[in-house]
C-alpha cells in the first residue's frame, strides 16, 4: 500500500509550506475577527489601535477625529479592511487544503501571487512605512508568507508529470 505522500508526490518541504500557509491563514483570519469586535464595541480610537503604532504613526501622537461623520467613515473603512484580510486568511486555507491533498501546483501560485499581492501591499504600506506597530502579528505575516513560498516548491512534484492546474 502506498504512502499519501507517494501517492501525491508531496514531500515533507511542501507539507511544512501548507503547515506555514495555515498558520498565515489563522493570524489573518483572527484580524477579521478582531476588527468585527472592535467595530461592535463602537471605538474608532480601537479600530486605528489595530493598525498604527509604528514610528511614523505613534498611538500617542495620532490624532483621532472629534467628528462623528468622520469617525463614521473611517470605521467603515478600517473594518472593511479587516474583513478584507479575514477573507485572505480564507484564501490561505484554500492554498493549504490545495497543497496538502491535492500536491497542488495551481494552489501554491495561488499563494505565491494572490496572497502575495496582499502581503507586499502589507509590508510596504505599512510595516516598513513605519505606519503600523512592529511585533509579532505584524512582522510574523510577511515572514511566514516568505518562508512558505521559499519551501513549499521542493515537496511538490515535478510540474512537468501534474501540470500547473493540477
Amino acid at each position: 500500500m502506498e504512502t499519501i505522500q507517494k501517492q501525491s508526490g508531496l514531500g515533507f518541504a511542501a507539507k511544512t509550506g501548507a503547515a506555514l500557509f495555515l498558520l498565515w491563514s489563522v493570524l489573518h483570519i483572527w484580524v477579521g475577527f478582531e476588527g468585527i469586535h472592535q467595530y461592535l464595541s463602537g471605538d474608532v480610537q480601537n479600530l486605528w489601535n489595530m493598525l498604527i503604532g509604528g514610528a511614523n504613526a505613534p498611538k500617542a501622537s495620532f490624532q483621532h477625529t472629534t467628528d462623528a461623520l468622520t469617525a463614521h467613515a473611517q470605521a467603515q473603512l478600517i473594518l472593511n479592511f479587516c474583513i478584507d484580510v479575514g477573507g485572505y486568511g480564507v484564501l490561505g486555507l484554500v492554498v493549504t487544503w490545495l497543497i496538502w491533498a491535492k500536491a497542488s501546483w495551481l494552489g501554491y501560485f495561488i499563494g505565491l501571487f494572490i496572497i502575495g499581492i496582499a502581503d507586499l501591499a502589507f509590508t510596504f504600506a505599512m510595516l516598513t512605512s513605519g505606519i503600523i506597530e512592529l511585533n509579532a502579528g505584524s512582522v510574523g505575516g510577511p515572514v511566514i508568507w516568505l518562508l512558505a513560498i521559499a519551501i513549499t516548491p521542493f515537496g511538490m512534484p515535478p510540474i512537468s508529470k501534474l501540470g500547473v492546474v493540477s
